[in-house]
């Protein structure tokens, strides 16, 4: 792939908000002058701790440590590569890209991922024209869709809902026009293509006909995939002609369990006394958009998995949930608690009293937006309805029923990270199954000991954090918040007292290198000097973090006596135990160590003066 020209990489950075990039994924909140914080989304954290400095360019999360600028952002969050990530911003942003060979890639040489995102776009356009048009399928999908499912047009239009025609209607030659690679129209799951065919029309067998076509969008907005209803138009010789949805398989832009349906526009809806409601499927989640609920989001057909709610963590802490009160939607509540506790997500369970089984679909139909104030005045605690799923009928349950039950929800409560929580948990469902708080407490110790300690995910332990900070670290930091120090330092510290070993050590070694060579490019062109993903974040972290001192040099003189001190010291320990050791009647050796060894006393005695003149 053509490489990306240093000068545009350094406008793109100029002309690209940070800000509205992170934005994207996280909320954020003012946090003084040009910073703004949110919670950290390549980590599992209740405060926020993850800053954004729109003004620097930089982002700094002082929980994990992850550091960066616009591009490293959208490479973590989006697993793109370097070249990817400027084009995927440059495309988003109006900013052109421009390669070293001035003609840009080919079609065959784009990413893939972009290629797979350009392709389910102009899918969806075919599926949505197909929707609309006049004709046996068009017509037939639009009365299915208002006539049976009873949705309005309006939000058809919204969501681009779509059609896929009983013969694939022509998507596999509209797509191919487009000149996709190979490779892509393999991998994008919307045909099924043998091994050995060579890419045609005919070679291109449609994996959805017959169908309702219901775009999924990743939480960026992006279509990433397909739900497919059945529908009396689908094929009877369609290898899943009996299963009511068919989702598109796993591609590399496309995970079922990181995804939920919906939450590209729910994220922005949520906020204090708007939770998130997580419902079954998409159709609930549209009914629930359709009356006026707009927090409404839908897992991809699977179990809610850790990645889901990170995802809803990300921009809000409380989750109600609407599922079936039938036996399996108990069951995937159940399996979602532990998981909810432990990302210090608030849940709570909606139901309506004296109905025995509820569907969302058919309750926000027949009775609009009341229903939803109806159904929250019945809301259950996350450790409420665990019991009453674990235990339905208290009164009636023999000592060992109950016994069983209060190791189940114990097994649950043990899910919260938070001491403070699962005491509270413990107080609640003692109150529900009618045990003394300090029996529970005692059997959940119990049960906390069997599991092995773990620490938050990605979280560096303080150790850890502590033992970064060298004085490579700090002189690092000081060089590139003041470049002036550059030239001096580069005179004053000879390469063998660097740590080359850390990476602060490395980058430190060849900036001072750059000021030796008065080839220094300045601090906001650095991008050539950097060689991997770790280089740029710890240049990204020190940046986002400006030292608060009165006086640099002397700061840096104090940084250099480290140095000193931790280059020359072991060879000191070394001369003393030698002469230790060396006979009463010194000789020739003796006296040569005992002449270093006057020397490096008085090196290390010396006072460091830095000066501009070095």
């Amino acid at each position: 792939m053509p490489a990306i020209k240093p000068s545009c990489v350094r406008d793109l950075k100029l002309r690209v908000n940070l800000a509205d990039v992170v934005s994207r994924v996280v909320t954020l909140r003012k946090a003084g002058g040009s910073r703004l914080k949110g919670l950290c989304p390549f980590h599992n954290e209740k405060t926020p701790s993850f800053n954004v400095d729109a003004d620097k360019g930089f982002y700094k999360c002082f929980g994990c440590g992850k550091a960066g600028d616009a591009i490293t952002f959208v490479r973590e969050t989006e697993q793109m590569s370097f070249t990817e990530a400027v084009e995927a911003l440059g495309q988003r942003y109006g900013v052109a890209i421009e390669y070293e060979e001035g003609s840009g890639p080919s079609r065959e040489e784009r990413s893939l991922r972009q290629e797979l995102f350009d392709i389910h776009d102009r899918a969806a356009a075919h599926f949505r024209e197909a929707f609309r048009a006049a004709g046996p399928a068009g017509d037939f999908m639009r009365q299915y869709w208002s006539g049976e499912r009873r949705f309005t047009p309006e939000l058809a239009e919204e969501f681009a809902i779509g059609a896929a025609a009983p013969d694939g209607g022509g998507l596999g030659a509209a797509i191919l026009k487009m000149r996709f690679s190979e490779d892509a129209l393999r991998r994008c799951g919307l045909f099924f293509i043998r091994d050995d065919a060579m890419i045609t029309v005919g070679a291109l067998r449609p994996r959805f006909r017959g169908r309702l076509m219901i775009p999924i969008r990743d939480h960026q907005g992006r279509v990433v995939a397909f739900t497919a209803r059945q529908t009396a138009l689908t094929p009877e010789e369609d290898p899943s002609r009996e299963a009511k949805y068919v989702n598109s398989p796993e591609t590399p832009i496309f995970t079922k369990g990181n995804l939920l349906f919906n939450l590209d526009r729910a994220r922005t809806a949520v906020g204090e006394g708007r939770p998130f409601v997580m419902v079954e499927g998409q159709l609930d989640a549209l009914r629930c958009w359709s009356v006026g609920l707009k927090t409404a989001v839908a897992p991809q057909g699977t179990s809610i998995t850790d990645g889901q709610l990170a995802l809803l963590r990300r921009y809000h802490p409380e989750v109600e949930c609407f599922f079936d009160s039938d036996a399996a939607g108990q069951k995937a509540a159940l399996r979602m608690l532990p998981m909810a506790l432990k990302a210090g997500i608030e849940v709570r369970f909606l139901t309506l009293a004296g109905e025995a089984k509820v569907d969302p679909d058919i309750l926000f139909l027949e009775h609009g937006i009341r229903a939803y104030d109806e159904v929250r005045k019945g809301a259950l605690s996350a450790i409420a309805f665990a019991c009453r799923a674990s235990l339905p009928s208290p009164s009636q349950a023999s000592s060992e029923q109950r016994s069983r039950a209060a190791q189940a929800v114990l097994a649950i409560i043990a899910a919260a990270e938070s001491a403070v929580s699962r005491a509270a948990f413990v107080s609640e469902a003692a109150a529900h199954l009618n045990f003394p708080a300090s029996a529970l407490q005692a059997d959940l110790r119990r049960i906390l000991g069997r599991q092995p300690a773990a620490s938050a995910a990605g979280a560096p332990s303080p150790a850890k954090a502590r033992s970064e900070i060298t004085p490579e670290h700090d002189l690092l930091r000081l060089c590139l918040h003041f470049e002036q120090l550059g030239r001096p330092l580069s005179a004053a510290i000879p390469h063998d007292w660097i740590d080359r070993s850390q990476t602060a050590g490395v980058l430190l070694n060849r900036f001072l290198g750059e000021f030796e060579n008065g080839s220094w490019p300045g601090r906001d062109h650095l991008d050539e000097l950097m060689e991997d993903d770790d280089e740029k974040s710890l240049v990204a972290s020190l940046l986002f973090d400006a030292p608060v001192v009165d006086d640099p040099f002397k700061v840096a003189a104090e940084g250099i006596r480290r140095l000193r001190s931790r280059a020359i010291e072991p060879r000191l320990r070394q001369i003393e135990l030698a002469l230790a050791k060396a006979p009463s009647d010194f000789n020739d050796d003796s006296s040569s160590l005992l002449r270093e060894l006057s020397d490096l006393q008085r090196l290390l005695r010396q006072p460091v003066q830095l000066t501009d003149a070095g």
